[in-house]
Formats: C-alpha cells, structure tokens, sequence
C-alpha cells in the first residue's frame, strides 16, 4: 500500500469538517476534486473510510484505524519540521491550545506571555471548552495540548502534568465570613450558595461537602461559568466556591477574599496538563508543556503557602 501524503491530508481535513465540501473549501479545491481523491484512497485502503449520512460523513471501523495512523503520520512530520528548525538553531512551529473557560483569563494569559516571551517565533492559538471537549481535541489531534480538570483517566492521553488544588469560598470582604481562618459548607449555607452546574467538573469535586450537608440551603445560582460566579460572588449575591488557581485579579484588587473551606473528608480539584498519548513531542510543544508545568507547580507550592494553619 503505497498512500501518498497529500492523501493523507486531505482524508484528514475530510475528518475534522465531517463533510466534503467544507473540507474542499479550507483546501482551497473544488469539492469533486477532494471527492476523488477520497474515493482513490478508499480503493488503496480497500475499504470504505466514512459512512456516507444525510447530516455528513462519519468514520467507519477502518476510517477509525486509519485516522489513528494518520494523525501519527501528520504529526510525527510536524516534530520533524520542528528537530530541522532545531539544527539551524530555530525555534518556530504553531501550537494549539485549549483550556477550560475559567483559566483564560489567570493561568492561560501568564503561559501565553511566558511562552512569546521566550520562544517569539511560535504562533500560538489558544481555545476553551469545557473539560471533556478539549480533551477529546487532544486524544484526536485537533488540538496538541489541553489544560483543564478531568474527571476520569484516558487512555487516549498522557499527563504531562497533574496538581490538586484546595477549595477556597469566595466572598466579598465585608461578609460576615470573610474574617474567619477557615469555614465548613454548614458555615456557608446560612446564606445564599453559588454553585457550579452538573456539567462543570467541579460539581462533583465539591458534592462530598455538599452531602455532608442534610438541611436545606438556598441556592441563589447555579453556572458553567467561574467568572459569573465571581463577579456575582463580589456583587454579594451569594457564596461561591472555587480554587486558588482559579481566583483572579479580584483578590489583588480587594473585591473578593477567600477562605479555606474544610470538609469531613479532604477535597481537592484536579487540574491536568495533557498531550495525545504515544506522541513524540516537537520542540515548541516540549517547551510550553515545560513552562505550563513549572507554572502551575509554581501556584500550586503559592497556595500552600497561602493556606492559614489551623
């Protein structure tokens, strides 16, 4: 099977439109022209690669297994430009990014500014999702590395990097809270709660105090954004709930305080640092996967510190 690599380009923008036509337009060819070269690859394969569906195309039991080849393929060549680069003593490629929404603004801007900083030749494309879809970017090549709180193991990926932030409650300075050391959630639910939706990770990171907790509390909201949660938090509307890492500028700013919160059992908030698994990383990957470590060890060794002793 001799498959050439402009095929295996085109099978691959083919995969991550779902359709012909829009794959046809971002390659720059007319849609029969990229239907040609899809039908001559499915004959070399000898099977067919996509279901043809009326909502689009979708991957076969082949298409699968070829996928995952050509994703290798595809960046295996991109390592390759990067070790050439290397050798003439460069440091260039593009990267892309994705973090969940609640880091953008915090840990993603510092990474960012760190990697132009030191690397100014790498193009830098940084995207949210939530947890789940940034993952599944990385495991399917869409995306090379992804930040955010997972809420299982994927064998699809590798952990580049892995810390356990404690919760913190987020409330303005002058709440009857604030001057405590630590608080419990039977200490927050005398008032209005802020809490994370079902779909946010951190729903389940916090349900051990929650079920802690067998009297009724009021619920003023419940949201897949951090940032609502803390502008509303500095607003007075309720108590919120969140990590050190994913406190911002409010707290620099003396809109917000926040306080250790202590649970019967210890609750932490895992957040990830991930790549495809079985990939061989290209030099620019290897070196924002460095700093995005060093980064977050940095924060996670400033939130020790910061934490009050009983």
């Amino acid at each position: 099977m001799r498959i050439h690599a402009r095929s295996l380009h085109y099978f691959d923008m083919i995969r991550r439109c779902g359709s012909i036509r829009g794959a046809a337009r971002l390659l720059n060819i007319t849609a029969s022209a990229a239907n040609r070269q899809l039908l001559a690859l499915e004959e070399e394969v000898g099977a067919p690669l996509f279901e043809r569906l009326s909502s689009g195309l979708r991957l076969t039991a082949a298409g699968e297994l070829f996928a995952h080849h050509v994703i290798t393929v595809l960046q295996d060549a991109q390592r390759l430009g990067g070790d050439l680069d290397n050798l003439r003593g460069l440091r260039r490629g593009s990267l892309h990014i994705m973090a969940v929404e609640g880091l953008q603004s915090t840990l993603m801007a510092t990474l960012a500014t760190r990697m132009l900083s030191q690397h100014p030749q790498v193009e830098l494309t940084i995207t949210s999702g939530t947890s789940a879809s940034i993952f599944q970017a990385v495991a399917s090549g869409d995306a090379d590395i992804a930040i955010g709180f997972p809420t299982h193991r994927n064998p699809a990926l590798h952990q580049v990097a892995l810390a356990r932030f404690e919760f913190v409650t987020i409330i303005p300075p002058d709440h009857p809270l604030a001057a405590r050391k630590q608080v419990s959630f039977s200490d927050c639910a005398r008032y209005p709660l802020i809490l994370p939706s079902a779909d946010l990770s951190m729903y389940d990171a916090l349900q051990p105090a929650i079920e802690s907790y067998d009297k009724p509390f009021k619920v003023a909201l419940r949201t897949t954004s951090t940032e609502l949660m803390k502008s509303l938090a500095a607003s007075g509307v309720g108590v919120a709930f969140l990590t050190r890492i994913r406190t911002g500028s409010e707290m620099d700013a003396r809109s917000l305080v926040h306080v250790p919160l202590v649970a019967p059992r210890a609750m932490y908030w895992e957040m990830g640092v991930y790549v495809r698994a079985g990939r061989t990383l290209p030099p620019a990957l290897q070196a924002f996967a460095q700093i995005a470590t060093e980064e977050i060890n940095k924060r996670l060794a400033d939130a020790r510190r910061a934490k009050p002793r009983s």
